[in-house]
């Protein structure tokens, strides 16, 4: 499980958020810092609960976990909009999320079969 891709790449990029987020202004740390942090966790452990969790449960944690991985790109967003993201921090988080997310897209298709 921890040496699947998308297990290594969301912790390294967890990593890598949290300090990040730490230079958010002060007011925001419990307001969109907090939910830009909960959702990546959030993410994080539904990916782990998914790989350790009975098969007939698997589709719809993945399905929990795009949810999520939308959340933080919207949330993303918008700390790029208000200026408290620079343009590369931006781009790299983007690129991130989005690997992130094709390999999330693979997994998915691994497990629904009907999808392909």
């Amino acid at each position: 499980m921890t040496e699947s891709p998308v297990f290594v790449r969301t912790y390294d990029f967890i990593q890598w958020l949290i300090p990040c987020t730490m230079s958010f202004p002060r007011s925001q740390r419990f307001v969109l810092t907090k939910r830009l942090q909960d959702s990546m966790l959030n993410f994080y452990e539904i990916i782990i609960e998914a790989a350790l969790g009975p098969d007939r449960k698997l589709l719809s944690k993945l399905h929990a976990a795009d949810v999520e991985l939308v959340k933080v790109r919207k949330y993303l967003r918008l700390a790029r909009d208000l200026e408290w993201l620079k343009p590369r921090q931006y781009q790299y988080a983007a690129a991130q999320v989005t690997e992130i997310g094709c390999l999330l897209g693979g997994w998915m298709k691994k497990a629904n079969p009907a999808q392909k």
